[in-house]
């Protein structure tokens, strides 16, 4: 691969992220190698490995690309700006393979076992453009009570010094968006804890956030990461609607958006799609999480999305959205346990690339055929009626709603046709 561009960090016990490019580069292969005016390092990072380029459907090459072809405009807009790849380093560079109940498989050539947890390392950076930055705030012990959560004031001034640093250096390094995951800020039982004033805490926290951002001039998204639970029994937020809520009710909601996992979706009942929607028609879809998870298995798997319908489903969302920029798709996915070879983790990243760019294909071909949009607008065509364009005005009264009633008499209500927009929707994959 000759040219990597660092595309997305972790700080604070994990790192960077990766998005990987397939222009041409002659640079030589080594760790002082440069010969461009870009700040980026140019060499070949993983040796055997070639560049990763479009080669279209017909295509049985498993290090290529059959559907995402980055500069091919769909709905006026190039495949690489609809989407803005990014890859998780924790899952992808740093994944073990190990799980509760085995150890690491996976014996990557670049892996020492070290964390990078001081300030010391992380100013040591550059511009890598970084789509996101956030703070780890669930593995050490002095987090497990929650880090803004956290029943002990002296682990929450800890979080907030170490989300302090972490912002800095996603503005120094020149990031787009920074992301706040709460793992820990929910509880195990409510016998033992003070759920409104942990809420108070936590919104007090992101008011410090949004003003250390104003502060230090980062004109990035603030993200909020909703999950049900795992690892406590209960999160805060625990899906999109909730989280909009919290934002709404201690006055935050111009301040953040919303970073959607589609594994975190299911685990709160939800589809990806479902979830996608209720962030977008509340102006809050900033960025996805593109994995997805086991419907055997009730954990968050992280499993790369490779089901064509549901990221047609997504990208539907994205359309109507006009896109996630300054956000993106972050690959937060991982390989399973049993796939133990680097070329496994570009033979995974290719086919979730691949996934969501035929599921973009799909998406363009069913808004412009415009047979499923045709449906919608029919079932719903009473409300294009005199009445109905009151209602929707807020200008008319339950007393005049009832002298309308009177007048209809029993409402004919029509078929929902869902076969139909099942068969239409099936017709575009």
């Amino acid at each position: 691969m000759k040219k990597v561009c660092l595309f997305m960090i972790l700080v604070c016990l994990n790192a960077a992220s990766f998005l990987v490019s397939a222009e041409s580069q002659t640079c030589p292969a080594d760790l002082g190698g440069k010969c461009s005016d870009s700040d980026d390092w140019q060499g070949e990072f993983f040796p055997g490995i070639p560049q990763i380029k479009y080669e279209g459907p017909a295509s049985k090459n498993p290090l290529a690309y059959r559907w995402y072809n980055a500069e091919e405009e769909v709905l006026g807009k190039k495949m690489k700006d609809w989407f803005r790849f990014s890859v998780a380093f924790w899952h992808t560079f740093r994944g073990t393979g190990g799980d509760p109940f085995g150890a690491a498989t996976k014996y990557w050539p670049w892996e020492d076992g070290t964390n990078s947890e001081s300030n010391k390392n992380l100013d040591e950076g550059s511009k890598i453009r970084p789509l996101w930055g956030t703070a780890q705030l669930f593995l050490h012990p002095r987090y497990m009570h929650g880090g803004a959560t956290s029943s002990e004031v002296g682990v929450y001034a800890y979080a907030a010094a170490q989300v302090k640093k972490a912002m800095e250096v996603t503005h120094y390094l020149g990031g787009e968006n920074y992301v706040f995951w709460g793992g820990r800020e929910g509880y195990q039982t409510l016998l033992n804890t003070d759920m409104e004033r942990e809420l108070d805490h936590m919104a007090r926290f992101f008011e410090s956030a949004v003003a250390y951002k104003k502060k230090i001039g980062f004109n990035g998204t603030l993200l909020i990461e909703p999950k049900p639970q795992e690892p406590t029994k209960h999160q805060y937020d625990w899906d999109a609607a909730t989280a909009a809520n919290f934002l709404r009710k201690y006055g935050l909601i111009n301040e953040f958006k919303l970073n959607i996992e589609c594994n975190h979706a299911t685990l709160s009942g939800h589809t990806c799609h479902h979830e996608l929607e209720t962030a977008r028609i509340n102006g809050l879809l900033g960025n996805i999480d593109a994995n997805t998870g086991d419907a055997q298995t009730g954990w968050d798997t992280d499993q790369f999305l490779t089901d064509v319908g549901e990221a047609t489903m997504v990208m539907m969302s994205v359309i109507k959205n006009g896109g996630i920029a300054p956000g993106g798709f972050n690959f937060d996915a991982k390989l399973r346990r049993e796939s133990t070879d680097v070329e496994d983790l570009f033979i995974a990243h290719i086919s979730g690339m691949d996934t969501v760019a035929r599921g973009l294909r799909n998406a363009a071909k069913i808004l412009e055929e415009g047979r499923l949009s045709e449906l919608v607008g029919k079932r719903y065509s009473s409300w294009d009626s005199e009445l109905g364009k009151q209602i929707e005005e807020g200008k008319a009264d339950f007393e005049y709603l009832e002298k309308k009633a009177k007048e209809f008499g029993e409402p004919k209500v029509p078929s929902a046709k869902q076969e139909l927009a099942e068969m239409i929707f099936q017709s575009a994959m």
